[in-house]
């Protein structure tokens, strides 16, 4: 009996290195063999200018240490000694990054909310690599988002909802993705970047922060989904997530205006509301009546200024 366990355990032994053999050599493979006709992303996010240009952003949005400790003030003497190392660890696929620390913060309305505080070479990094993918998706995106996006902002979407109301859009859902942050599934995510990001080197850079683990208490877990919210990344992930999303209802003809997990779905009759969602609000003189399947009314707060 004891000799059949130990040969049970020396077969998933060897199963299990020569699956980490497999996956080591793949990995390589996308740095050493890639396609020269692919473009080179990774090279221009490790631009020079490229990487100036983050490590100012991150330096005016300021923000607390990650799990080493390193402040903002200490960064910038640690990459002019570190700069050329890092760059070519980046560069050769050898970079890891560092688990981010969870913080948990209040909400407004009671509960937590639970943020990642990434290193902050972490941050330079991931806004190295945003300011780089940005360009491809910001144009795909819906006119309808306004969340995380270059001169939009939480103001233009209620503005937004005002427009459709005039035009006669009074029936409205409002939703709230709960937990979105925490629960983006990676191989959804990573195949949507994948359709338009040719380089694979940079896939397995954005696989590597989502991998990358919480450290909780003194103690790292790892993450199998979600992006969490206080990386530089994150909010370009979460609406390339949900881009399908909004232009899936606008293919519907259902006006789908959404500030990052805050969404109002609009129409101009009850029944496409029932049959989309299966609950309606009625826009009246500024104040929303919410109906229930039922046909229960209650008072509810303005659709104009919706929680963002």
């Amino acid at each position: 009996m004891g000799v059949e366990n130990n040969d049970s355990c020396s077969q998933r032994d060897s199963a299990e290195r020569k699956g980490y053999v497999r996956a080591h050599r793949s990995f390589n493979r996308i740095w050493k063999e890639r396609d020269s006709t692919e473009p080179d992303i990774l090279g221009k996010i490790l631009d020079k200018d490229n990487l100036n240009r983050a490590y100012k952003r991150v330096k005016a949005n300021k923000g607390a240490p990650g799990v080493d400790g390193m402040t903002i003030e200490a960064a910038l003497p640690w990459l002019k000694e570190n700069h050329k190392e890092l760059v070519e660890r980046i560069r050769k696929g050898k970079y890891t990054p560092s688990p981010v620390r969870r913080v948990e913060i209040p909400k407004p309305d009671g509960g937590i909310r639970k943020l990642g505080i990434p290193t902050v070479i972490d941050r330079i990094i991931q806004q190295a690599l945003a300011q780089q993918l940005m360009p491809i998706f910001e144009p795909l995106f819906s006119e309808n988002s306004f969340g995380y996006r270059p001169g939009r902002s939480a103001k233009d979407a209620i503005l937004r909802i005002k427009e459709y109301a005039e035009q006669g859009y009074t029936r409205a859902v409002v939703l709230d993705l709960s937990k979105y942050f925490d629960t983006l599934n990676h191989t959804i995510l990573l195949n949507l970047l994948r359709q338009r990001v040719k380089d694979e080197r940079v896939i397995q850079m954005v696989k590597r922060y989502l991998k990358s683990g919480v450290m909780e208490n003194g103690v790292v877990m790892e993450t199998e989904e979600g992006s969490p919210q206080g990386g530089n990344l994150s909010p370009l992930l979460a609406n390339v997530y949900l881009n399908e999303f909004d232009w899936e209802f606008k293919r519907r003809g259902v006006p789908c205006i959404r500030y990052a997990d805050d969404i109002v779905l609009l129409a101009k009759k009850r029944a496409i509301l029932r049959k989309t969602v299966g609950i309606q609000y009625q826009i009246s003189r500024g104040k929303t009546t919410t109906e229930n399947e039922s046909g229960e009314k209650s008072d509810s707060q303005y659709i104009c200024n919706p929680k963002i």
